[in-house]
């Protein structure tokens, strides 16, 4: 089994890059053989363009890469921050260079983080927009990390609310990893026709 972390923010010292980092430990001790973190941290990947389609070099070198390692992740933690009420647009653009082989039927965890007290709108901006076309398929459970600055630091709970977080985190983790198998079997069925049925309604 393979998991893939998308950490959303453009920002160098992001939280939500702290975040997905822990989330990968969390998940090795979980016992998943593999992880994948992609973090989108100085923009690393250009707007979307035709070029994408057309297989223009600039995308071959910097887009491929990355797009076969979550070819073969089979589940997916998507942890944004909240900007403005807004999923950033580097998270947003990173959707659109999603073509429907790479998440299509695969389960994700959104896991929202806020410097206070936001995160939700991420959380309802990503269940609204970014499936349609991608297929990706959001499990029921989600995080909403608020006050991240003074969460999950180092390995040992620092507070109730810290040890609240992490048993919650885990939980929801847990269940993304049974999402997991259980998606497999959808994949495998011989129902999936991307071919002729490529776009969402």
């Amino acid at each position: 089994m393979k998991v893939a972390i998308i950490a959303g923010s453009h920002r160098r010292e992001a939280e939500s890059l702290r975040v997905a980092q822990y989330v990968q430990r969390q998940l090795q001790e979980l016992g998943v053989e593999e992880t994948y973190l992609l973090s989108l941290a100085d923009n690393p990947l250009p707007l979307w363009d035709e070029g994408l389609w057309a297989g223009e070099e600039k995308w071959k070198t910097l887009w491929q890469p990355i797009a076969c390692q979550l070819r073969e992740a089979e589940g997916f933690v998507i942890v944004t921050p909240e900007w403005s009420g807004m999923v950033p647009a580097g998270l947003k653009n990173f959707f659109l260079l999603c073509d429907k082989e790479i998440l299509a039927h695969k389960p994700a965890l959104i896991v929202a983080v806020s410097a206070s007290m936001g995160g939700a709108y991420p959380v309802a901006e990503l269940r609204m927009s970014s499936y349609k076309n991608t297929r990706i398929c959001y499990i029921p459970d989600h995080m909403i990390i608020r006050n991240v600055g003074s969460l999950l630091h180092g390995e040992t709970p620092t507070s109730p609310e810290d040890a609240a977080v992490r048993e919650r985190l885990k939980y929801c983790l847990r269940i993304l990893l049974e999402y997991v198998k259980a998606l497999r079997a959808v994949r495998q069925s011989g129902v999936v026709d991307l071919e002729r049925f490529p776009y969402g309604l």
